[in-house]
Order: structure tokens, then C-alpha cells, then sequence
């Protein structure tokens, strides 16, 4: 079981996203341990301050490192004195990935820093981050959305979350590509009919349209995926018939 705390300013936020759907209902089954320590319970001034003007010229506040430190700390006593790996939700980080997501999903305690304002005092980055993560190349108000993002995708990772490791292992980027199509009932909506090959029941052949179907799908909408994808000679001969070419100097994509 993956334990994860997140130090935030907005624990009832948090809170309430991760105690629905999918990561709450594994959160009460004991397949997930994740707490939310508020930052301002750490303070130690009598006005809960966690935030002071910045040197040198600018607007705007930034997070003292004090009570960062201080949240870190509390959440490392309160797991036994175990140090966890740390992240720091930031615009200047690695981007996620579904592959990072997969790394850090086999990790026994993770530790996620949300900043706010301005951001945070360096030296309290320095002293204990391990890792700066970003969602996009955007910046959020705070670090709690981009926060619960990563949790989500990591949980969902984690033995016991999901029905199955099928789940996750047949959709888009776990194996470099994007899902193919999927349809459920009825079998004709609005005129089109779900594709016949899927209803016959020959699982043979439906494997050989899926394979097909997500490589056409990564080809039309995210053709630079190509690049890296683990594809076998059958599949670039099928991606030739479409006008794809494994030339490394034309953008993966013809035309």
C-alpha cells in the first residue's frame, strides 16, 4: 500500500476531491493511505502566518520555508520517522508522464509540497525536495490542482485501486501509444453502427483491429509519439499503408 501526503493551504479542498469516485473508495478499502496536512498548522506565530514579501524588487507574497519545513517534518513523525520521497508541484518541473506515473506508483511513501502566491522560499526546496513535477507548461494559482492530478494518476497505478491490471495496461500511453476506439450499447446510435469485426467474437482478430486502430489513432492526433513507441516491423508496415514514414527527419508524418 502506497502511503502519500500532501501538505496544502486547502486540505478541505483536497480532502473532498480525494474521498470521491475511484481514489476515495480505495482510500476506505485500505488499498491507498493518503493524508492532508494543512501548512498553517505549523506556523508558529499566533497569526498563522505562512507567507512574507519577497527580497528584491517585485509583487506578490512568497511561502516562508519555515512552515514548510515544519508540515514535512510533522508528516515524516507521523509515518514512524520514515523520509519520503518529495515533490514539489511546480510550472519549472519535469513534466508528468504516464511512465513517471508508473515509477512513482511503486514507491511506499511519497510526499507532495503545494506552493502558492508567488511560491516558495528556495531553501527549503533545496533542503528537502527530491523532484519538481508540472502537469503543463501553464501556470495555476496554487499547487493543489496539479497536486491531485498526480495523485489521481499514480493511485490509480497502485495493486487494488482498479478491477484489474488491464485496466490501465490497454490505455493511452501506457505502452507509447493512444487507445483505440471503444463503443458500447446500442449497436446503432444516431445511424452508425458499432464496427462489426468487435461484435463477432473472434478475439484474434479484434486484437489485430485494436492493434491497428491505436496505431492509426497515434498517427492522426499524436504522430511525434511515433518516434519512440515500441513498434514491431508488422506495425510500421500497417503505418505505411496509412502514409506514415520512419523517416526521423520528416515529423514522423507525411504530407
Amino acid at each position: 500500500m502506497i502511503k502519500i501526503d500532501l501538505a496544502t493551504l486547502f486540505p478541505a479542498m483536497c480532502e473532498t476531491v480525494l474521498s470521491e469516485s475511484i481514489i476515495g473508495r480505495a482510500h476506505k478499502a485500505g488499498y491507498l493511505d493518503i493524508r492532508c496536512f494543512h501548512i498553517r498548522d505549523y506556523t508558529v506565530d499566533r497569526h498563522r502566518n505562512v507567507d512574507d514579501t519577497p527580497y528584491g524588487p517585485g509583487k506578490g507574497m512568497l511561502m516562508q520555508a519555515d512552515p514548510m519545513y515544519r508540515t514535512w517534518e510533522a508528516a515524516c513523525e507521523a509515518r514512524g520517522g520514515h523520509r519520503p520521497h518529495v515533490i514539489y508541484m511546480s510550472p519549472q518541473g519535469r513534466t508528468l508522464t504516464q511512465q513517471r506515473a508508473r515509477e512513482l506508483s511503486l514507491m511506499e511513501h511519497l510526499y507532495i509540497m503545494c506552493g502558492h502566491y508567488e511560491g516558495v522560499d528556495q531553501r527549503v526546496l533545496d533542503e528537502i525536495v527530491d523532484e519538481e513535477i508540472s502537469i503543463g507548461d501553464y501556470v495555476l494559482t496554487g499547487g493543489e490542482l496539479g497536486a491531485l492530478v498526480l495523485i489521481d494518476c499514480v493511485a490509480r497505478l497502485c495493486p487494488g485501486v482498479l478491477a484489474d491490471e488491464s485496466c490501465y495496461e490497454q490505455e493511452s500511453h501506457w505502452d507509447g501509444l493512444l487507445e483505440y476506439p471503444q463503443y458500447t450499447k446500442p449497436a446503432v446510435w444516431h445511424g452508425v453502427a458499432v464496427p462489426e469485426i468487435i461484435t463477432n467474437g473472434n478475439h484474434a482478430a479484434i486484437a489485430r483491429w485494436r492493434r491497428e486502430q491505436s496505431l492509426k489513432t497515434t498517427y492522426e492526433k499524436r504522430p511525434e509519439l511515433l518516434r519512440t513507441a515500441p513498434l514491431t516491423e508488422k506495425d510500421k508496415w500497417y503505418l505505411r499503408t496509412i502514409g506514415w514514414t520512419d523517416d526521423p527527419d520528416d515529423g514522423s508524418r507525411t504530407g
